[in-house]
């Protein structure tokens, strides 16, 4: 540990220096000499005009109606991906849809019925959340463990 006179030595020499800029050293720099680039750029920039085209002027430099000449009028996009169509949606049990009914159904119930200032009995509302409940229980308790059997054996990855 140094004496607490080099300590504060030190501290005064950070301080004094604090503005100072940075001398550049090209053996203390971690990246080579040609990554070192002006601050300002090298070519001119050029700015658009601020005025606004004359109404009724056909600009005919637009990048993106600008169609090659060796084309023959058809225009391939090598860079767009089209996706396949979703497969059906599963065909569903009655079990499952009454499930799927009361998971939604109850809490629909309980929001209209308090939208609606409507008087709830107790049967109703104890009817609606267990209705709630059970349809979350009914398809927690009948989802695979496991992928389906007709998965095959690469679980779908494709290349």
């Amino acid at each position: 540990m140094t004496p607490q006179s080099d300590e504060d030595e030190v501290w005064r020499q950070i301080v004094a220096s604090f503005n100072d800029t940075a001398e550049r050293d090209s053996a203390d720099q971690p990246w080579p000499d040609s990554e070192n680039v002006p601050a300002e750029p090298t070519r001119r920039v050029v700015k658009p005009p601020e005025e606004e085209p004359a109404t009724g002027t056909v600009l005919d430099d637009d990048p993106l109606e600008r169609s090659d000449a060796g084309q023959d009028g058809e225009e391939e996009d090598e860079g767009h991906f089209e996706p396949p169509p979703p497969p059906p949606l599963p065909k569903l049990d009655l079990p499952t849809k009454l499930a799927w009914v009361a998971l939604f159904g109850g809490p629909a119930y309980l929001l209209v019925a308090a939208m609606a200032s409507w008087h709830m009995e107790g049967w109703a509302l104890f009817t609606a959340v267990a209705a709630f409940i059970g349809g979350f229980v009914a398809l927690v308790v009948r989802m695979g463990d496991g992928p389906p059997n007709d998965s095959g054996w690469d679980d779908g990855a494709v290349l």
